[in-house]
């Protein structure tokens, strides 16, 4: 099940889930679960209901994923942000889900382009994201998280998105 973010320790799972996730995948130490701290804050304290929501993904009542839709760089653009399943939970399609949810709300929001960032290692989140019609518009080396990986950024036109199509209403 998707639900709107909001019960009672949403937040701090999240950042916790994140933390626990990546370090254990990827090696991904303090600063990556800094940076979800400070995306999920910054979300916390200055949200706008109309144009940002997040959401999590509970299997029998238990949070097993989550995703963010903030503001982009301009008022035409949206964000997604925070995409994560936990291990038990994928391969059922809540990712899909979960990031079919995030478009939805954004067209509905107004936004006319969603951009997202992410990094190579991330390859069942960059299909869900090609699958959607996001294209590859930059990449970068960093060694932000402890080691060597390639950052990417997509974005996708969100009004090129049909009805029926991924994305465009269909859970």
């Amino acid at each position: 099940m998707i639900r709107k973010l909001g019960e009672p320790g949403d937040l701090g799972w999240v950042v916790q889930a994140h933390g626990e996730v990546y370090a254990a995948e990827y090696g991904w130490g303090l600063p990556f679960e800094t940076l979800v701290a400070q995306i999920v804050a910054d979300y916390a304290t200055d949200r706008d209901d109309d144009r940002e929501a997040a959401w999590i993904a509970e299997v029998d009542g238990v949070r097993v994923g989550c995703i963010f839709c903030v503001r982009g760089p301009d008022e035409a653009t949206a964000k997604l942000r925070l995409l994560l399943l936990t291990p038990a939970a994928r391969g059922h399609g809540l990712g899909a889900q979960l990031v079919d949810t995030c478009l939805d709300f954004a067209r509905t929001a107004g936004y006319k382009r969603m951009v997202l960032w992410t990094n190579t290692p991330l390859v069942a989140a960059r299909h869900i994201y090609l699958s959607r019609g996001f294209k590859l518009t930059g990449e970068e080396p960093h060694d932000t998280f402890g080691e060597d990986v390639l950052s990417q950024t997509y974005e996708l036109d969100l009004q090129d998105l049909q009805v029926g199509a991924p994305g465009a209403g269909s859970r």
